[in-house]
């Protein structure tokens, strides 16, 4: 039997790595980077994940020089505010065939989208649109206005 020599190493030469060892490495850099990506997850938990939206309840206060029966629209929002002997009063101009913003206009209001037309109560003129233009609720403070527009009221309510 013959015994064949084993070839002699150098100091510079790295040290194997068993497999022992490489298997506790890689179980140790999997586990590390586990805990940093749940470290980033928890990081990001305070920010909340939705968008706010403005109140369907705000506060408006209307112009002194508003004629009786003129439209005023709120900066930001999707309401007519109108103002006569009888009270005050707030019509969505959300168009209630594709939700397009209608315009005020002399006569009432159009919708730039598909044409249709509505009269200054909110009534149908002229189609496409099914219904329409919702009346909101509306209460009276003072000189301020506040309108719900999560609350349809029936057409014709004004509060004094």
């Amino acid at each position: 039997m013959t015994v064949t020599p084993k070839p002699s190493r150098s100091r510079l030469d790295a040290e194997p790595v068993s497999r022992r060892d490489w298997l506790g490495l890689t179980s140790l850099g999997v586990t590390a980077g586990a805990l940093l990506f749940g470290l980033v997850g928890l990081l990001r938990l305070p920010k909340a994940a939705v968008l706010s939206s403005p109140s369907k309840k705000f506060r408006v206060a209307l112009p002194e020089g508003l004629p009786a029966g003129e439209a005023f629209v709120p900066p930001g929002r999707a309401v007519a505010v109108f103002r006569d002997a009888r009270g005050v009063h707030a019509i969505s101009i959300t168009c209630t065939h594709l939700g397009c913003l209608v315009k005020p206009t002399a006569a009432g209001f159009e919708c730039p989208c598909h044409g249709s037309r509505f009269a200054a109560d909110g009534s149908v003129t002229k189609g496409p649109a099914p219904r329409p233009l919702p009346w909101l609720k509306v209460s009276v403070s003072g000189s301020e206005v506040t309108i719900d527009e999560g609350t349809a009221v029936a057409s014709g309510t004004k509060e004094v």
